[in-house]
């Protein structure tokens, strides 16, 4: 009782040692008694520091008390050890974690916890405590502060241990570097989720390559999401066969296969020249998965009447080509040819035609041609049309058969529209993002304002009361609530002519087929009221690109692979002249002048605070 307090601490980590050999290093026979020992040693420990408690001075209780505190805890964690241990199974007859596995996991991660908890605060406390032993009065303050010490030390070794376990069990990794990967998208994740036939890619990359480690790690994402996508790796030079079978002449190509339709992946095996392959790697992938696990389908592009086409009409056609969409076409697996009059458009669509797009015509059709495209429809025909209201035609003899009614007049917004010219003529570049439930614009409405639509110079739809009762006609895109219709054209709302109004942009028309539940004789049409849109340049801004896509996947029936294609190309930060005028300014002049005035502000201060000092010395003096 009257020797040192370290000495008894010794006693008690005696017998915490006598008892981790006797469970943990020897474990079995009667050597296991040092676990005895060692629970006698630390019991006879608690008891004297109990008695030391009892009969210490005022000063020296508190610290007394803290250190009996620490051994009762480290104790305690004994005790669950000993619970959770095979000694369980002597006392219950049998393991703890055969009836209850979670209580002994539980236990097993918790008693280490209580006696580090524990036990670094016993050893700190009594460093110090032995420090001030012989002082005439004891700085309990100091000894507190030593075993808070070991408790926040003990609290950073669990939480390291924590996070090197848990970064160990859950194999992820993050990316934060300037250039990335491109990660598997949504998209092609469901493509390879409905695959019904089995599809081997083959990376062709020779060993220890930095690209074929980043297009390893895509695949095996991938691959999680199916088993009827396989890969395999091959080097060309130490499997030449293989690679004659495949086609493959050399290393930096992924093959993609299912039976004997093959397509080739050409990424490149230097880093630094794959970049912009690996940025796209997603979409360059969905694109070959598609050719192979889809059959082969043709999308026609609709000509003859003053429409969109692949290249200007003449040399006073200024409008944008539609170029960008065919090659987004193209990069889903469709052929893309075009039809006019010339190629059978006045007699009959063909009959291998997935899908018709309509792009902005200017002239109307034939009573021919639009009762050939109206048979199409009826007949479970699928058509994409983009009309213009510039043009003036309401397209009457091709609307009116789907139910719909597209009024030529031009909307405006003075809140929610794209600036290009920043003239009031701006304000007829409106933007959308209100989307339905529709399958056509679910990507859309996922992202719903960080995707919005651009509309440059837009008309709307209504519904025909005397539409086909064959017919249904939902509204998927919605103007903003600030738009109204432009009668007079001068930019500016003048009511009461004009109103403000959600005006419907887009029209999903779906024509039932002999067998309702059947939906693959299921005529549809996505009809859209700006032909801008589908415009070079223009269909690549915000969530024009995804309007098309999930959009001709559910006019072609692939609604279940709609979903984002992942990039990590950089997107340009766009700027008006106001706003690059407000970062120049603010960045020039207001940022430094904020950073000046704080620092006055502080300085300021400190003097202040100085000649309070200096007034307060001179009156005592």
């Amino acid at each position: 009782m009257n020797a040192a307090s370290f000495v008894w601490t010794v006693v008690y980590f005696g017998g915490m040692l006598l008892a981790f050999v006797g469970e943990r290093v020897i474990g079995a026979g009667s050597a296991r008694a040092l676990t005895g020992v060692g629970v006698l040693l630390i019991g006879v420990a608690l008891a004297v520091r109990a008695a030391r408690a009892k009969k210490s001075r005022a000063d020296r209780l508190a610290v007394e008390r803290m250190l009996l505190a620490l051994y009762a805890v480290g104790t305690f964690s004994l005790a669950l050890y000993l619970a959770q241990s095979d000694l369980s199974s002597t006392v219950l007859g049998k393991p703890l974690e055969r009836d209850w596995p979670k209580l002994a996991t539980t236990l097993g991660a918790l008693w280490p916890v209580l006696w580090l908890f524990s036990s670094l605060p016993i050893i700190m406390g009594e460093f110090s405590y032995a420090a001030v032993a012989r002082a005439p009065k004891l700085e309990t303050a100091r000894v507190r502060d030593a075993v808070w010490s070991g408790v926040g030390l003990a609290g950073a070794i669990v939480f390291a241990v924590a996070v090197a376990y848990v970064a160990t069990e859950r194999d992820k990794k993050a990316d934060f570097s300037y250039f990335r990967t491109a990660k598997p998208g949504e998209a092609t994740r469901k493509i390879v989720q409905t695959m019904d036939q089995p599809i081997q890619v083959s990376l062709f990359f020779p060993p220890a390559n930095e690209v074929r480690e980043e297009v390893s790690g895509y695949f095996d994402d991938l691959t999680k999401e199916s088993k009827m996508l396989e890969v395999k790796s091959y080097d060309r030079d130490v499997d030449p066969t293989k690679a004659r079978e495949l086609g493959v002449t050399g290393n930096g190509i992924v093959v993609v296969a299912r039976g004997g339709h093959r397509e080739q992946l050409s990424i490149g095996l230097e880093l630094e020249g794959a970049r912009a392959q690996l940025r796209n790697l997603d979409r360059d992938v969905q694109t070959r998965l598609l050719k192979v696990a889809r059959p082969a389908r043709n999308v026609y592009f609709v000509t003859g009447h003053g429409e969109r086409t692949f290249d200007p009409i003449n040399d006073t056609d200024k409008r944008a080509t539609v170029r960008d969409m065919r090659e987004l076409m193209t990069q889903q697996g469709y052929t893309v040819r075009q039809l006019g009059a010339a190629e059978g458009l006045a007699q009959e669509v063909p009959q291998d035609a997935a899908l018709l797009v309509i792009a902005g015509p200017t002239k109307t059709f034939l009573p021919e041609e639009a009762a050939s495209l109206v048979r199409f429809f009826n007949k479970g025909g699928r058509l994409l049309v983009a009309v213009d209201p510039e043009a003036g035609l309401d397209m009457h003899e091709l609307l009116a058969p789907l139910g719909v009614k597209f009024v030529t007049t031009l909307l405006a917004s003075d809140q929610v529209y794209a600036r290009k010219t920043n003239q009031l003529s701006d304000r007829q570049n409106i933007v959308s993002a209100s989307f339905t439930s529709h399958p056509s614009v679910t990507t859309l409405g996922r992202y719903g304002g960080r995707a919005p639509l651009i509309f440059i110079g837009a008309g709307h739809f209504e519904e025909l009361k005397d539409k086909p009762k064959e017919n249904s006609v939902d509204f998927t895109v919605r103007a903003h609530p600030s738009t109204w219709n432009d009668v007079n054209g001068n930019f500016a709302f003048d009511p009461p002519a004009e109103a403000r109004k959600t005006w419907e942009l887009v029209a999903a028309v779906a024509h039932k087929g002999k067998d309702e539940k059947e939906k693959k004789d299921e005529g549809r049409a996505l009809v859209i009221a700006d032909s801008d849109l589908l415009g070079d340049g223009i269909l690549g801004a915000q969530g024009n690109p995804l309007l098309v896509l999930d959009g001709a996947k559910w006019l072609v029936g692939d609604e279940n692979i709609t979903g984002a294609v992942s990039s990590e190309n950089d997107i340009p930060i766009v700027h008006t002249k106001k706003q690059d005028q407000v970062w120049f300014y603010g960045s020039a002049f207001l940022a430094p002048a904020l950073v000046l005035g704080i620092g006055a502000l502080v300085n300021g201060r400190r003097r202040g605070r100085q000649s309070k000092g200096q007034s307060k010395k001179e009156k005592q003096s």
